[in-house]
């Protein structure tokens, strides 16, 4: 291939990147050094810490044994793995340094099963090999293929032939799916065992609680389901985390309120954490939460429900992550403690993103009675869909990736040698708020002798993570012990907190009490935090005991109205929704003036990983990411439009206009999948308070001609019909080859923009910019050329477009395409859909540079189309987008092939 071919042929170019081609940058002092490749492009596709090695153990999909996604080690030493649609396999490793031919691997044949298509045990999301005995945490509904349901089942080898051949169903378990059942994790003292399911996984009957059990959805913002259907099928209590004995006859609910946590560890202190997931179509909403680290309490509630009705993280009902990572997908957690590691990872926690291929080594520092928690990209490579993890028998790391049926690996990780035999990790000492965190935490799980007495002080601590372990022990003890003493507290923060747990567990007569009770705090002296307790207060007594009637909501709306609008955002959501929901007077008014004005607050939408940094690392996840911030949403404004989608009453012609043009401008935004139907179901639960008579004028002016039938954005052209098919080289050439010159010029204009080439690239003066201009496509290169860059993106990348990996002192790296640079620094573009958007990277901070060789190119842009659809958009390629091209104007009575 010639030079000036690579230099200009990049078709549909959305923009040219790919993330970590190559091993570890040297980190030297020549910043554009290029590393050592070792020719197995698996490995030299990782980017990892100096002196760490990476090694590709095995293929499965080379030997057609799925995707795997679960793995353990049994106490022989040997690896159990799980095909995620398939059987579960056992593998002898060689040792670090061995011949990777010496590995052996064989199909586990449970029972007298000898069927090599049915599948005996299998699709399993979860193993631990435990108590002499194979747990299994089956995700599936049975089928021909493999007749167990979803559930835990436990496999046992009864004759000492090495083979299990006893299953025994633990417990049946509601949910299947990618937010099913999950893992299964060996306790820190290896008595027992935890399990982990995700959102769409109901709660089975458990033998105790460690806080009595509730589905509410505790939240007065307008419920908004998402708009896509995902909340058809959740549950409202979340994922969830349940303790259990060895036999599986007893379990225990120990926290709730995730969306989709895949995995949970313990550190050496024998505190418990999990990496729980986003909802990427929430992108540019409110209410929208990226994957975050959370410290598993007892207890403990992290807040998730459906669609709108999020809990915030201010709220003290819910425990607050331990640090927010970002978008992505995680898949797996562990603890460092047993690695062959230096001590600073064997401290770490490491954190598994499937989405983006990183593995993040997350540092704690004992906080009080919690923790600080800092992340630094430890292991990445591009395309790398990480699933499972566990430190070896060895003190390796040894990692799956795969999932989706998609191609599958093993690998393993270890520090120069792996002989070097580490000291064992000091514990570290519990702090002081650590103990009585602790000491409280005995107190859950059902009523118990003087835990009121004890707990009560603590609901007034510093300490969040005290408070709420205080309120879970006084809400575990009958309510005829505590509520008076609810009642007659002076104590500010002790009666929100008293106030909290009496609405969750009292009776609704109890309303008429507490409301007063809580109208004699001094607001004013409250700190911010605690007037954001306060405000969750009144909100959990509305939805527990019921809406305040007329006088109660005056007394209310007096007694608030003063502090709103407040000084922070935070703040304001919370008065915002309380007052409108109480039909406050001036509620309407005060927020309309916020809507109109309100700024977002970026130090609080912080994450350890920049969006931006993302969009080159994964096509498929990180163009959503780049739409968005191309034209991000105004969060706090979209929040307040929500809040008066309720409001019946408070409104002026004026402040109508004003609220109903806002719609109209908010679906210019971009965000996630489901923003545009998030909006359009506020605005029409807004349009049904308006006067029938009214309604049309407002309907047309807050957006619905902007809309398709669907809820969707009217973009112009025609969607595809399809159907489509995942077109190969040779299949799409030979039917555009088949093409006479009698092409549709209108389809050929809309299949370009459909399938998302006129997002970066122009046509005759219109379209994106981020990738090179294709008016003169057709005159210099062959239909097969054209089609193979479309199908093959990555497969020819024109130097002046591709991106580049810098490689960073923090051991962190950042995807972009060098605009310019100085002998100070370079300025790179990260985003294809906002190239001005332009960040700088200081060279004294960067220790190396490469280019990357993957397009950011979807490869499975055309499968939407069929047939004739493919040959117009050819057609329209070919021809420059020139209508008046010949093989537009052949006579139309002559038809189609």
């Amino acid at each position: 291939m010639t030079t000036s071919r690579k230099r200009a042929f990049p078709l549909l170019l959305l923009v040219s990147t790919v993330l970590m081609t190559g091993v570890a940058c040297n980190n030297g002092n020549d910043s554009t050094s290029e590393p050592k490749l070792t020719g197995n492009p698996k490995i030299d596709a990782l980017k990892l810490p100096d002196n760490f090695k990476a090694e590709r153990l095995y293929s499965p999909g080379d030997n057609n044994q799925g995707s795997w996604v679960s793995m353990t080690f049994d106490t022989k030493g040997r690896m159990i793995v799980s095909d995620q649609y398939g059987f579960l396999y056992r593998l002898q490793l060689p040792a670090v340094g061995e011949d990777s031919a010496k590995l052996k691997i064989e199909q586990l044949k449970i029972g007298n099963d000898t069927s090599t298509q049915k599948v005996s045990m299998g699709y399993a999301q979860g193993l631990l090999y435990a108590f002499n005995s194979l747990y299994v945490m089956v995700n599936h509904n049975s089928d021909d293929r493999f007749d167990k349901g979803s559930g835990l089942y436990r496999l046992q080898d009864t004759n000492g032939d090495d083979q299990f051949d006893k299953i025994t169903l633990l417990k049946t378990l509601d949910g299947e799916g990618e937010h099913g059942p999950h893992s299964i994790v060996l306790s820190p003292d290896k008595k027992s065992i935890y399990v982990i399911a995700g959102n769409f996984t109901k709660i089975p009957e458990m033998n105790n609680y460690k806080v009595p059990p509730s589905w509410n959805i505790d939240n007065v913002l307008p419920f908004i389901k998402d708009p896509n259907g995902h909340d058809n099928t959740v549950n409202t209590h979340g994922g969830w985390i349940a303790h259990i004995d060895s036999t599986g006859t007893n379990w225990e609910l120990i926290s709730s309120g995730y969306r989709n946590p895949f995995d949970l560890t313990f550190n050496d202190a024998g505190d418990m954490f999990t990496y729980d997931s986003d909802m990427e179509w929430d992108f540019g909403t409110p209410w929208y939460r990226p994957t975050r680290i959370c410290q598993v309490t007892s207890g403990s509630e992290y807040g998730w429900r459906p669609g709108t009705e999020k809990w915030s993280p201010a709220y003290p009902d819910n425990l607050p992550p331990l640090l927010n990572i970002g978008q992505g997908s995680p898949t797996n957690l562990i603890y460092g403690g047993n690695a062959k590691f230096p001590e600073k990872y064997r401290k770490s926690l490491f954190a598994f993103d499937w989405s983006f291929g990183i593995i993040y080594a997350i540092s704690l520092q004992p906080d009080g009675a919690s923790y600080r928690a800092g992340a630094e990209e430890f292991l990445s490579g591009s395309p790398l869909p990480l699933t499972d993890g566990v430190i070896g028998p060895d003190g390796a790391l040894y990692f799956l990736t795969g999932g989706r049926r998609l191609e599958s690996d093993l690998y393993r990780v270890y520090y120069k040698d792996n002989k070097e035999d580490n000291e064992p990790l000091a514990v570290t000492p519990p702090t002081e708020g650590a103990n009585i965190r602790k000491q409280l935490e005995a107190y859950h799980g059902g009523a118990k002798e003087g835990a009121v007495d004890f707990a009560w002080p603590y609901l007034k601590n510093s300490d969040r993570f005290i408070r709420f372990a205080a309120r879970i022990a006084i809400e575990n003890q009958p309510v005829s012990q505590w509520q008076n003493k609810v009642l007659q507290e002076k104590d500010p923060e002790t009666l929100i907190q008293g106030t909290i747990a009496l609405a969750r567990q009292g009776k609704e007569d109890v309303k008429k009490l507490l409301l007063p009770q809580l109208m004699t705090i001094n607001y004013a002296q409250l700190s911010p935090s605690q007037q954001i307790d306060l405000l969750r207060a009144f909100e959990l007594v509305f939805v527990r005991m019921g809406k305040p009637d007329a006088e109660q909501s005056a007394q209310i709306a007096a007694y608030l109205d003063p502090q709103y609008p407040a000084s922070t955002n935070d703040l304001n959501r919370s008065l915002s929704k309380v007052l409108v929901y109480i039909n406050a007077p001036n509620a309407v008014e005060k927020t309309m003036a916020l809507l109109a004005s309100a700024k977002d607050d970026t130090a609080a939408a912080k994450t350890a990983m920049k969006s931006a940094d993302l969009i080159m690392r994964n096509p498929r996840y990180g163009l959503d990411i780049a739409g968005m911030l191309s034209k991000m949403p105004p969060l706090q404004q979209t929040w307040y439009a929500t809040v008066l989608s309720q409001a019946k009453s408070g409104w002026t012609p004026e402040l109508q206009e004003q609220y109903f043009h806002w719609f109209y401008d908010a679906f210019s935004y971009k965000g996630g999948h489901s923003f545009i139907g998030f909006i359009n179901d506020a605005r029409k639960n807004a349009l049904a308070n308006v006067p029938k008579k009214e309604f049309a004028h407002f309907n047309k002016i807050s957006g619905d001609s902007l809309l398709n039938s669907g809820g969707n954005l009217a973009a112009g052209f025609a969607q595809p019909k399809g159907p489509g098919r995942n077109w190969n080289l040779e299949e799409a050439l030979k039917v555009v080859d088949s093409a006479t010159t009698k092409r549709d010029f209108e389809q050929g204009r809309a299949m370009f923009a459909t399938a998302l080439c006129s997002s970066c690239h122009g046509m005759r003066g219109e379209g994106g910019v981020a990738g090179p201009d294709l008016t003169q496509l057709g005159t210099r290169f062959s239909n097969k050329d054209i089609l193979e860059a479309i199908i093959e993106p990555s497969k020819t990348i024109s130097d002046q477009y591709e991106a580049t990996v810098f490689s960073l002192k923090n051991g962190s790296t950042v995807v972009g395409r060098l605009v310019s640079q100085d002998k100070d620094k370079y300025v790179i573009s990260q985003n294809p859909f906002a190239t001005q958007d332009q960040r700088e990277l200081l060279k004294k901070d960067v220790t190396g540079t490469k280019a990357s060789k993957v397009s950011v190119m979807l490869p499975g842009l055309i499968n939407r189309l069929n047939e004739d659809e493919l040959r117009d958009l050819m057609a329209y390629l070919k021809s420059g987008g020139n209508k008046q091209d010949s093989i537009f104007l052949a006579s139309k009575q002559m038809g189609r092939k």
